[in-house]
């Protein structure tokens, strides 16, 4: 029995530590999911933070979507209200006057040398019509020579360019007694339309003397008269110049002519044509070089009736000849014509000729030496003919016009035809002895 008792004793200090063993296994266990437990939770409640910042963010994007939304609906409303502004600018024709505006006709420079009171009047005159249109018709000064108040007149003015041309190379005349001036000028043309030309890179360009006014329509006709210049290979410069302008024998500002004759004082002159000028540019005598047949080559000018240009010049390398008599008496015009309004086609050269035509043959022939006097008596337009240089000067004399011509060409002169008012409004036509001919009339 005692040892029965031992065993059973020895069996319960067995269980005893089995007992023992497995709580301690278990509260390891349980310690370990505690554990487990816990990380489990943080990792939750980090999740749950990570989701309610992400949810916040979403809703913050959400408000930006939203806010960038109404903005993309605000800039398409905006846009949509500039495109039916462009559309209306368009319509009314401001957006082609826009463009027109960033690309120049043509630069204007006003030739000057030792007249600075003369300069002003000039630059004034031609700042009065020109600010508006400044873009399209940038105004530069070019001197010749050194003359101190010149130039500070020319600086003084923030609305235009100044150039300066120095030339110390003396000057050789072809003949005795010749004035070294006019050698000059004609160095200063080439220098300065060179660098217009090819520095600058302008297309056109409008040459002006320093004693000069110009017309209130005066950029509108030289911008009209670009277009022409440019279609009509025929034409070699555009000039706002009536050599016979004077008041007595001028009536419409709205007529125009072609003449075989350069009338240069205020004239437009395109790259193109200077392209073959330059190279073989006069030493002297620049103006009358332009009317040798072999320079012009059978092309022609436009002139108005009245004049564009006033030159007031009584002092200057010219020494005042033929100012009272031609220079001083010429009508500036006065009148403001929109020219690019009007039909100008009429001056291209395959419907000129017939235009011009169908005017003398309306007017009534004189013949005789008394031809002048018949005139005093006729109403009517008149066309006289002339057989010679002699012959026209004589009559040209009695009328008071301008008697002188170069090359066979009278001045102003289209196919041998002078014509200007006399006794205003009709018109005198007189005519070479070839001028039906050319004009296909039959004399009657």
């Amino acid at each position: 029995m005692a040892k029965f008792f031992c065993d059973f004793r020895i069996l319960l200090f067995i269980a005893a530590g089995v007992f023992i063993y497995i709580q301690m296994r278990l509260f390891s266990t349980q310690s370990e999911y505690a554990d487990r437990l816990a990380d489990a939770i943080e990792a939750e409640n980090h999740c749950t933070s990570q989701m309610r910042l992400l949810i916040d963010q979403i809703s913050l994007q959400q408000g930006q979507l939203v806010a960038l939304e109404e903005e993309r609906k605000r800039r398409d409303q905006e846009c949509g209200q500039l495109k039916a502004l462009v559309e209306d600018l368009e319509r009314k024709g401001l957006q082609r006057l826009i463009d027109k505006v960033q690309v120049p006709v043509a630069a204007v420079v006003i030739m000057a040398c030792n007249r600075a009171d003369y300069l002003e009047r000039t630059v004034n005159s031609v700042l009065k019509y020109q600010r508006h249109v400044a873009s399209r018709y940038p105004l530069f000064v070019s001197q010749d020579g050194s003359d101190p108040d010149v130039k500070s007149k020319a600086l003084s003015y923030d609305q235009l360019s100044y150039m300066q041309h120095l030339d110390y190379e003396p000057v050789q005349t072809e003949r005795p007694g010749e004035l070294i001036a006019y050698y000059k000028i004609a160095r200063h043309y080439k220098w300065a339309l060179d660098e217009l030309f090819y520095k600058h890179n302008f297309s056109r360009v409008i040459i002006l003397e320093d004693d000069m006014e110009i017309a209130p329509d005066f950029f509108n006709y030289f911008g009209a008269m670009a277009a022409i210049l440019d279609k009509d290979k025929s034409i070699m410069a555009v000039s706002s110049w009536n050599d016979n302008g004077q008041k007595q024998f001028v009536h419409d500002p709205y007529e125009l002519y072609r003449s075989d004759f350069f009338p240069g004082l205020g004239w437009m002159l395109a790259r193109s044509t200077w392209d073959e000028l330059s190279p073989k540019w006069p030493k002297a005598y620049w103006d009358d070089w332009l009317r040798l047949k072999e320079n012009h080559k059978g092309r022609q000018f436009i002139r108005p009736e009245v004049c564009r240009t006033y030159n007031f010049g009584e002092h200057g390398s010219s020494l005042g000849q033929f100012f009272r008599q031609y220079l001083e008496p010429i009508k500036l015009n006065d009148v403001e014509i929109d020219w690019k309004s009007m039909d100008l086609s009429y001056l291209m050269e395959d419907k000129y000729t017939k235009h011009f035509t169908d005017i003398v043959k309306k007017a009534k022939p004189v013949h005789g030496s008394d031809a002048v006097l018949k005139a005093y008596n006729i109403d009517g337009d008149v066309r006289i003919n002339y057989k010679d240089h002699s012959d026209f000067a004589y009559i040209a004399r009695q009328f008071g016009i301008f008697e002188e011509w170069k090359d066979g060409v009278p001045r102003a002169a289209y196919r041998g035809v002078v014509v200007f008012r006399y006794q205003t409004p009709r018109r005198i036509f007189l005519l070479g002895p070839d001028s039906l001919k050319q004009l296909g009339i039959e004399d009657a």
